[in-house]
């Protein structure tokens, strides 16, 4: 159960910014006890890997926080976050951590199949956050994209942290997520309905 917790989180977390859990899963492995990756993904340790991971961040980083650039952003990041997500889970199933110290086959089967499941879990965040965003530069013209990136950016460390040393703290996460999307999707139908109004006229 922690490491599906484990792999589930670090798979969210990549929908928010697809290097930050890698880069922690890769950093953790190499220089502390804290994560031992399983065989097969012990690439994400390597040190050249590191650094373009790294390089990547911070491009996205910078990227996601200009008002109409992070839009092209996420429309790139279509394609890379939930491969990044589908990595994430795919590394993070087997690999032994703090809070994991036995990590079990979960899915024993091909190994396509942890990575498709964190390709659909990157993607519903990622999805979700690029729906956000042109509404809170639309609510705020512009003044809420650093804001909302830095937020998101934060929330993918800890969401990340959480997932590799304590994994139950995933669900409190998972609990929130949800409620934002709904939160969300409640503000968009009012917006609609508000539009539809105006437009029918009196």
């Amino acid at each position: 159960m922690l490491e599906v917790l484990t792999a589930s989180g670090l798979a969210l977390a990549a929908g928010l910014n697809a290097w930050i859990p890698l880069i922690l899963l890769g950093a953790l492995d190499r220089w502390t006890d804290l994560v031992d990756l399983p065989s097969g993904w012990e690439w994400l340790s390597n040190e050249w890997v590191l650094l373009i991971l790294f390089v990547l961040l911070v491009v996205e980083v910078v990227a996601d926080k200009i008002p109409g650039l992070d839009s092209v952003n996420d429309a790139i990041q279509t394609f890379v976050r939930p491969t990044a997500g589908g990595l994430a889970f795919g590394s993070g199933i087997g690999a032994t951590t703090v809070a994991v110290q036995d990590p079990e086959a979960f899915f024993s089967s091909p190994d396509w199949i942890p990575v498709a499941v964190g390709v659909v879990l990157a993607l519903g965040v990622h999805v979700a956050k690029a729906a956000a965003r042109p509404v809170v530069n639309a609510s705020t013209a512009g003044v809420g994209a650093p804001i909302a990136s830095s937020i998101e950016d934060v929330g993918s460390v800890s969401l990340s942290i959480a997932a590799l040393l304590a994994p139950l703290l995933v669900i409190i996460a998972l609990v929130i997520m949800i409620a934002l999307l709904v939160v969300l999707a409640r503000r968009r139908r009012d917006r609609r309905r508000r539009r539809d109004a105006a437009a029918s006229g009196p």
